[in-house]
Order: structure tokens, then C-alpha cells, then sequence
């Protein structure tokens, strides 16, 4: 899965982004805060960032349909 495709959805979900220094970015959603780094040089998320994006949404009470957050 593509690091973008987990931004572009947090962003769509109405996260705020706030860049750091180097590759890490936080975001804010619900009151939720998330601190990723981004992955370099490849554009592909690691497994455990697919992982903490998840837990990242399911705090901020987003789960899949038929999946009660």
C-alpha cells in the first residue's frame, strides 16, 4: 500500500497535517493525535505502519463497515 494512499485518506477524513523535521508528520483527527515517518526511499508503507494508521483511526472511532469501532 502506498504511503500517500493512508495520508490522502487521513487528510480525506478531515486530519489536520503538521509536517516535522525530516520525513515524520503528525496528524490531528478528533482530538487524536498520530506521529508517523514517513517511508524513504521507497513509497511503499511498511506493515507496521499499515498496523498503527488502523489503530490511529479505530482511536479516533473510524472502522470499516460491519466492523464496530
Amino acid at each position: 500500500m502506498a504511503w500517500a494512499d493512508i495520508e490522502a485518506l487521513f487528510v480525506a477524513l478531515g486530519a489536520d497535517v503538521i509536517e516535522g523535521s525530516g520525513s515524520r508528520v503528525r496528524f490531528v483527527l478528533h482530538d487524536v493525535v498520530a506521529t508517523f515517518h514517513r517511508p524513504h526511499p521507497e513509497k511503499e508503507a511498511k506493515r507496521y505502519q499499515v498496523r498503527d494508521a488502523r489503530e490511529f483511526l479505530e482511536k479516533c472511532g473510524i472502522a470499516p463497515e460491519g466492523d464496530p469501532a
